[in-house]
């Protein structure tokens, strides 16, 4: 069975791979002339992404939370640990609440055309920086100071 300080690092590849994915499909549309607001082709792809990456972010925190909680309780502390929680939770609230504002805009089938079309793709971009200045300091934790990992690597 999977020991559960290990469910995060599993689910947090699924918002990174989105909102970066979603980020690329907006600006690319955008810049095509395509909609990417409303209940059109892209817009319904745009607002499922945001959607299943929002939840996958708050998972990953919440699973994230626990996996420090262990490792805290184990005897590690680092201040990279606090940064990277505290941009976890960053995360997932900035995608939840962007998720929402997706939802209704779809929902009511409002369409934003150029040249507010811009937003949606400047937004994702904004929300990739965000994950990716996240996932390096998740990396500095794995790679550098070997956090719940480094009794299975020696062992194995």
């Amino acid at each position: 069975m999977i020991a559960v300080q290990h469910v995060h690092p599993m689910l947090v590849h699924f918002p990174i791979v989105l909102i970066i994915l979603l980020a690329a499909i907006e600006l690319v549309a955008v810049f095509l002339g395509r909609d990417v607001s409303g209940r059109t082709p892209v817009g319904n792809l745009a607002t499922g992404m945001v959607v299943i990456a929002a939840l996958a972010a708050v998972a990953a925190f919440y699973f994230g939370d626990y996996a420090l909680s262990f490792a805290e309780a184990g005897g590690f502390e680092s201040g990279v640990a606090e940064v990277h929680e505290s941009l976890g939770k960053l995360v997932a609230v900035a995608a939840s609440i962007w998720a929402i504002v997706r939802s209704v805009l779809w929902l009511r089938d409002v369409r934003i055309v150029r040249p507010l079309a811009f937003v949606f793709p400047l937004v994702s971009i904004v929300g990739a920086g965000l994950i990716v200045w996240t996932a390096y300091y998740g990396g500095l934790l794995v790679f550098d100071l070997g956090v719940n990992v480094s009794k299975a690597a020696l062992s194995g």
